[in-house]
This record gives C-alpha cells, sequence and structure tokens, in this order.
C-alpha cells in the first residue's frame, strides 16, 4: 500500500506490545505540521490534571475558557486574533486558538512551553529526536520512531490518569458543527483537546471501518497519526509530500488495511 502513494512514504502500527508492522524510513526528521497539536494537547492535560490550570478558565476572546481554545471553539480566525463568532457556536479550526491555549499553560506552570513539553512528554516516552521550529499547534518536527512512541503511550497511557485523558481523546461540545480542514463541511465535527475525534465523519481522512472513538490528527505535509481504541491499534504514517488528493484516497485506505490485517476478528 505504501508504494501506491506514488512519493515517498512511510508507516508503523502498533498494539499495546509495541511495532507490529513498518515500513519506509523511520529515522528521517519529518515536519509534524498540525500533528503538533497532539503533543500540545497532551501537555496542556498534563497541566490540567496537576492542578495548574482548568478547562473553565478565561483565555482568548471575551467567553473563551481554555477549553474552548482546546477543542477549536473559541471562534478565532485560523492564524490570527480575529474574531468570527462567539465561543462555542461553531467549530472554527484554529491554529491561533491551539497556541493562545499553550501560552496559558505556559505562563501557569512557569516554564517555556517547548520545555513543558519535552520535561513532561518527550524524555519520558524517549522521544529524543523531538524538535520545534515554530509555534505549539504546528511548529514540531520527529521521526516516525518517536512518534511511535507517542502512539503506544496514547494506547496505555501512564502520563495520565483516565479521567483527564479522556476528555483529551473524546468529543468537547460534541454538537458543534464546522469545516475539518481537507475533507469540508462535518455535522458534527467532533474534537477532543488537540486532538481530533473521528465520529461519524464522512469523507475522513481514517478508514471506513475506523471506530467513532478513534482519535489523533493529520498534518498538511503528509504526517499522521491515529488510536482506535476499539481495535487497539494505532498507526503513524509520513510522506515527503504536502497533503493532496492522493492522500484523501489512500489514507483511509491503508487504515481500512492496517485494521483488516490487524484488528481483533471479533471487532
Amino acid at each position: 500500500m505504501l508504494d501506491a502513494f506514488g512519493f515517498e512514504a512511510a508507516a508503523i502500527v502498533l498494539g499495546p506490545e509495541g511495532v507490529r508492522a513498518s515500513g519506509g524510513d523511520l529515522e528521517k526528521v519529518r515536519p509534524l505540521r498540525s500533528v503538533s497539536k497532539t503533543l500540545t494537547g497532551f501537555a496542556c492535560a498534563i497541566a490540567l490534571e496537576r492542578g495548574a490550570v482548568a478547562l473553565t478558565d478565561p483565555v482568548g476572546p471575551e467567553g473563551s475558557t481554555l477549553r474552548h481554545l482546546l477543542c477549536h471553539a473559541s471562534g478565532l480566525f485560523y492564524e490570527s486574533d480575529r474574531v468570527l463568532q462567539e465561543p462555542g457556536k461553531r467549530r472554527h479550526y484554529s491554529n491561533r486558538g491551539i497556541d493562545v491555549a499553550a501560552l496559558h499553560v505556559a505562563r501557569a506552570v512557569g516554564r517555556d512551553f517547548e520545555d513543558w513539553v519535552s520535561g513532561e512528554i518527550a524524555e519520558p516516552l524517549g522521544m529524543e529526536r523531538l524538535s520545534w521550529d515554530g509555534p505549539p499547534s504546528v511548529g514540531a518536527f520527529a521521526p516516525l520512531a518517536d512518534l511511535a512512541l507517542l502512539a503506544l503511550e496514547l494506547l496505555r497511557p501512564t502520563l495520565l490518569g483516565p479521567e483527564v485523558f479522556a476528555q483529551m481523546t473524546t468529543p468537547q461540545l460534541p454538537e458543534l458543527v464546522g469545516i475539518m480542514p481537507g475533507f469540508g463541511k462535518q455535522d458534527p465535527n467532533p474534537f477532543g483537546l488537540g486532538f481530533e475525534v473521528r465520529g461519524a465523519k464522512s469523507p475522513h481522512w481514517t478508514g471506513t471501518t475506523s471506530s467513532p472513538e478513534t482519535f489523533g490528527h493529520f498534518g498538511m505535509l503528509g504526517t499522521a497519526l491515529w488510536v482506535d481504541p476499539v481495535a487497539d491499534l494505532a498507526a503513524v504514517i509520513g510522506t515527503d509530500h504536502e497533503f493532496c488528493d492522493s492522500h484523501r484516497e489512500l489514507l483511509p485506505r491503508l487504515s481500512d488495511d492496517i485494521l483488516a490485517r490487524w484488528a481483533p476478528p471479533a471487532r
């Protein structure tokens, strides 16, 4: 399946015990782009569990909270402080909202946000080659081998308790409608805290057989991470090509192939 992309591609399939299959260049450092949001959401959730912040903290536009920012419901424009609508009215995907949330957490914990991610996630998980060259919403770089360590953590969390982990990876304000970048209007358009949740979205970048509980993110430079808790599987995928029509077709097919090969028969 990786050969069908027509450009360089790599992937790792994971179960709770570790790697089940892999192919391609797993050591190449790749721009994660919006997959960075999974690290940022996770780092914010750790601050939440530690009591440094609360989802009800007022931050962002008037009436917005940390929850609104992390689940793309603050009303902020894509990459500016322009306000498009009142908080909680619609799911408007916003890199700026994620960045404002990260700044709020950094102030609360008294540390640079990149340092917080490094100390609380990368170092405990052994993500030695994670680096940043840009904002928390899109600025992370890592090889798939390191990103797979995050996927394993998401399959069997050790850095978060079950309550906060569930908040991070299940829909917040689940009824909201919005545009899913690259895939059009979704009604509803569920997101967790920095993580996209599949729900009943169609079309979608995960497979047609992926469970509604599947969560993760894709990036516009061809990297993706998903976890299907029903199948108890995860995958990380990387390409050397900007997101395009080929990804819209082949990422779902790859997900379906992974689930058909590796998911339990009784799924």
